[in-house]
């Protein structure tokens, strides 16, 4: 079966913004696609011939935008597509990249197995070294397994057939970009790490290699609007992951802020014992900092109210992918048309092209992980993530950690489980994740949990989830904070979810989630599968706003709360509690929400 190549290629801008060359080579389009419902393909033969249907990457088969928009168990599925190697990608090794797959992937090149990983919201890579050379044709086939059964980390896909409460249509397979690039044979430059420090006004580089050769020298060079800023270089003969100081000159210091997201062009280069340039990638990086000061989180020295709103990022057409990168863009340009200043990027790590328009835009948001799907129904030994989650978790860090917008880590979500006299599985695994973020960046808060349960005493942030519609009765549980006695969830039974509040930050997390679909028929209030949020619907539209700026009122009012995060930004399927409809259309006064919202907080006057 051939492949028709396609003029409209859809998502075709660059997948990784921030460690960009100049060559790469776009796989989104059409693929041979075939579902393999009982997971036998390997043995029927599936790796080696054509497949039956053709497929649009990189959307799932789930999603519309696919072409095949089947929403049943995907036990596996499989990919083929052949992709001739440019001829200029001389003296090259060849790296094929995906940006996600869910959620268990092999992926073989003319027959050889190149690539295996577990996990479906992380890139990969693998290394096409010996197979792909120039002009070539080169045979890829992906295997992807998806089961509905046992711990997976799955965010918010549903384990049985339809969609239902908070969860939606699951996503199996190829959905984020496919893409080729060449890097030098002999040595390249992998991904950096960039650490902002502003009490110096330096930036700290951490530029790893493929190897260490004779001669050879990094070099970065910062810029900004006015031309080169500061550049440095180091041997990198000797180190692994040669360091580099760019300490910038104090007159062309400028923060990066939510008011004023200034960032820096920055070069990174290889250079051989000539002086000549093997390698060249470019980034960019801002200078801000976060500190913790008492309850107070701070942004560059400066308590800034985080005025956050819960984003999912689902979309109708694509699901868990933006059907464009202007998409993207509209999620976080709605929000800020809102009044809000930031958002948790909910159950789900989200393509980096987000980041990086967060990053221009000076949006704050808190990386999160898909972690729901460990749920066992064992009393007191419910929630079982493993050792799945720890690695996926590691990838995601090392992929965001130099994004400046990134201003917290939050590895859990809503892991509710009884606190008792034993050591479980979660104990386990929240501590480890924990630890795990604190190593990878101890230069961001972490959150151990979001809501619930908090079994790491030490975590740098405590929070909640409070849906109380009644303004009167949300403020009387969230007035304790002042006497360090906050609102912390519990179990139905009242018995503890979680370890006792140490005076961290504390924010509500999660609140409104306000039920307000206008166009609804059950005038009686009841929610359906069609049709649901939080509590009671509001009659009208102005009692909506009432309520809406009633509840964020409170937590505008405490001056020992450091922000919020409101749910959500758009309705999601049933999910009708959206400020904007799944569509992102608008359902809502939005200026009388961001005036709701945009008013002064007793945490910045304090």
């Amino acid at each position: 079966m051939s492949v028709p190549h396609s003029p409209d290629q859809p998502r075709p801008e660059y997948p990784r913004p921030q460690f960009v060359r100049d060559a790469w080579l776009n796989l989104n389009g059409t693929w041979q696609f075939e579902i393999d419902l009982s997971d036998t393909g390997l043995e029927r033969g599936l790796a080696e011939g054509d497949l039956a249907d053709l497929i649009t990457v990189p959307f799932c088969p789930e999603s519309s935008l696919s072409g095949i928009q089947n929403t049943d168990f995907l036990e596996a599925v499989w990919y083929r597509r052949t992709v001739t190697v440019p001829e200029d990608w001389t003296d090259a090794r060849v790296l094929l990249h995906f940006g996600a797959v869910d959620h268990d992937t092999t992926v073989w090149a003319n027959g050889v197995e190149v690539a295996r990983h577990r996990g479906g919201f992380t890139p990969f890579t693998a290394d096409l070294d010996g197979i792909a050379e120039p002009g070539s044709d080169v045979t890829l086939v992906v295997r992807a397994r998806d089961s509905r059964h046992g711990a997976q980390a799955r965010g918010k896909q549903a384990t049985w057939y339809a969609n239902s409460h908070c969860h939606y249509t699951r996503t199996t397979g190829i959905w984020q970009t496919v893409w080729m690039e060449p890097v030098p044979r002999s040595v390249a430059l992998k991904r950096p790490r960039i650490t902002p420090d502003v009490s110096s006004g330096s930036f700290y580089l951490e530029l790893p290699l493929t190897a260490n050769l004779p001669g050879h020298r990094v070099r970065a060079v910062l810029s900004d609007e006015s031309g080169e800023v500061v550049a440095a270089e180091a041997r990198a003969d000797l180190d692994l992951c040669p360091r580099l100081v760019l300490a910038v000159p104090e007159d062309r210091v400028r923060l990066w802020a939510p008011e004023d997201p200034h960032l820096y062009g920055l070069r990174l280069q290889v250079l051989d014992a000539d002086g000549t340039v093997v390698d060249t990638a470019d980034s960019y990086a801002g200078l801000r900092s976060v500190a913790i000061r008492g309850k107070r989180i701070l942004i560059n020295g400066r308590p800034v109210f985080q005025r956050l709103v819960l984003d999912q990022g689902y979309w109708p057409d694509g699901l868990m992918t933006a059907p464009s990168d202007e998409a993207l863009l509209k999620d976080i340009t709605l929000a800020m048309d809102a009044g809000f200043n930031g958002a948790r990027l909910h159950q789900k790590v989200f393509e980096e092209r987000y980041l990086y328009h967060a990053d221009r835009l000076g949006y704050l948001v808190w990386g999160e992980f898909g972690d729901w799907g460990c749920e066992t129904g064992e009393r007191d030994n419910n929630q079982r993530p493993d050792a799945s989650y720890v690695a996926e978790w590691m990838e995601a860090l090392e992929r965001d950690y130099s994004h400046p917008s990134i201003i917290g880590w939050c590895p859990l979500n809503e892991t509710y489980q009884h606190l008792h006299d034993r050591i479980t599985q979660l104990d386990d695994v929240t501590q480890a994740m924990f630890l795990a973020t604190k190593q990878a960046d101890p230069t961001r808060p972490v959150v151990d949990a979001s809501g619930y349960a908090h079994r790491v005493r030490e975590t740098d942030v405590y929070d909640s989830h409070c849906y109380e519609q009644d303004p009167a009765v949300f403020a009387k549980a969230m007035s304790g904070l002042a006497e360090n006695r906050p609102y912390v969830n519990a179990g139905p039974d009242g018995r503890p979810w979680s370890v006792a509040y140490r005076g961290q930050p504390y924010f509500c997390s999660e609140f409104g989630g306000i039920w307000w679909d206008p166009q609804a028929a059950q005038a009686s209030g009841s929610k359906t599968d069609e049709s649901w949020g939080y509590g009671d619907r509001p009659r009208t539209e102005e009692e909506f706003h009432d309520r809406f700026a009633g509840l964020t009122g409170v937590l505008l009012d405490d001056p020992d709360m450091f922000g919020y995060c409101y749910t959500q930004l758009t309705d999601v399927f049933q999910e009708q509690n959206g400020l904007y409809r799944f569509d992102r259309s608008v359902k809502l006064d939005i200026e009388r929400i961001r005036q709701a919202q945009i008013r002064p907080a007793s945490y910045e006057n304090n």
